[in-house]
């Protein structure tokens, strides 16, 4: 008898809901049969913004090459030390300002390597964005072309530095000169959006449903999930099991933060406040994205363009911008690598995230490319130059990791993006002012 398969396409369904499956050994037959007929296996990018630069003091290692070893900042990487690479001495030249407005034009710049026109109008003009030119590409193959998920919320309109509009400042991914794609920071709508029902009125009305009545998205998809269990291996059963707990371990977490304790009735909730909470369920739904195959490109934006957030659960009391304005003072370096560190905390989590999908080739994380990055170098000078850069994964062994890579003479970031995207499947000779791969990669 010929062995039963189930296709990559595979949902769960029930009620209206709609729910996508991880990998299963009980695919693998199909997804061979779709490769040998020219469908790449899958491969991702993913980047990670953070405001305000980087204390390269404590970011940069002291030495390069693969016996390099992780600097003050960069500890928290330790178990993936093999899987990224740390590179410095990249610019992104056009992302100088006219006149002031770094953080504005370095964020819209940021994936885009083109030079934000100077307006508070609505002539607004960029560039495309590295991620939107990989999705119009690998949109073919998943449920969603990208994902644009953050931590601070937003409007578009107005002057949010010195006169740029704050399309630049809130924004990293852009579809075109004028089209920024905002971004989702509210976690519940995330995953309603990622984990909803399928389609029109039915996805407001199952969700009001579920959230009602405090049910989850797999009591609508039980029965669809109890038929195809029956059918599966023990390994692909302990999977499934698996991929379930996490799906409704998260669900629940969501609705903790979105609705807290409340005695009596009041406005709706907004959305969570806990940038620790908010950022790893953020992080989460990234990967669960990843690992159902919805998507293969995502942006994260951990604060928007020189937020001054308070880490006071770090023991701190100014604004993070407001440290980042320096001044050589060992009390606010001292500050800004606390801050630094915690974010690369968060990078660390989303790779373990990520290597803990196993898939035929390697992992999730092997299997992607993660560009993680700041608008500037120096919160003090507003340098483009010799921006923070740690490049995750390896898109399938496309790129060898390792390494502190070191380049002089201020290569273009968008050269770091024309590599990238060749990595992943999408075929790139030239992007925003580069026309060539960054070499030694």
């Amino acid at each position: 008898m010929k062995k039963w398969e189930i296709s990559r396409r595979t949902l769960l369904r029930g009620a209206g809901a709609v729910m996508a499956l991880p990998l299963l050994e009980q695919m693998l037959p199909s997804i061979s049969r779709a490769q040998a007929m020219g469908a790449p296996p899958p491969r991702r990018i993913v980047a990670f913004y953070v405001p305000c630069g980087i204390h390269m003091a404590d970011f940069t290692p002291s030495s390069t090459g693969s016996s390099y070893t992780l600097s003050k900042t960069l500890t928290p990487l330790g178990p993936y030390k093999a899987k990224f690479n740390v590179l410095t001495g990249l610019a992104n030249l056009p992302a100088r300002p006219d006149g002031p407005g770094d953080h504005a034009s370095g964020t819209g710049a940021f994936l885009t390597n083109a030079h934000p026109f100077k307006t508070e109008g609505t002539d607004i003009r960029n560039g495309i964005s590295m991620d939107q030119v990989a999705a119009n590409q690998l949109r073919a193959y998943t449920r969603f072309p990208s994902l644009e998920l953050g931590t601070d919320g937003g409007g578009t309109t107005g002057n949010c530095d010195s006169g740029y509009s704050c399309a630049y400042a809130r924004n990293i991914s852009w579809t075109g000169p004028q089209t920024p794609m905002p971004k989702e920071t509210n976690p519940a709508l995330v995953f309603d959006r990622l984990f909803g029902a399928e389609s029109g009125i039915d996805t407001a009305a199952q969700i009001a449903k579920r959230k009602k009545y405090k049910q989850s998205i797999i009591d609508f998809v039980r029965e669809d999930a109890q038929a195809l269990d029956k059918k599966l291996g023990a390994t692909d059963r302990k999977k499934m099991d698996e991929y379930l707990t996490s799906v409704r371990e998260l669900e629940l977490r969501i609705q903790a933060i979105d609705e807290g304790p409340q005695c009596t009735p009041g406005n709706a909730p907004g959305a969570p406040t806990d940038i620790r909470e908010k950022t790893r369920a953020m992080l989460d739904m990234l990967a669960l994205a990843f690992q159902c195959d919805q998507t293969r490109v995502a942006t994260f934006m951990l604060g928007n363009a020189g937020s001054n957030r308070v880490y006071d659960f770090l023991g701190l009391t100014d604004g993070h911008h407001t440290y980042s304005h320096h001044q050589n003072d060992p009390a606010n370096f001292a500050a800004l690598q606390k801050i630094d560190q915690w974010e690369i905390e968060q990078l660390a989590y989303l790779f373990g995230k990520l290597d803990a999908i196993k898939e035929p080739d390697g992992t999730a994380l092997d299997n992607s490319l993660i560009f993680f990055s700041s608008e500037i170098e120096d919160g003090n000078a507003h340098r483009h130059t010799n921006l923070p850069i740690i490049l995750g994964g390896s898109a399938g062994g496309a790129i060898a990791t390792g390494r502190h890579v070191k380049y002089t003479n201020n290569p273009s970031v968008g050269q770091l993006f024309i590599s990238m995207l060749n990595a992943v499947g999408v075929p790139t000779q030239a992007f925003g002012e580069a026309t060539s791969p960054l070499p030694n990669l």
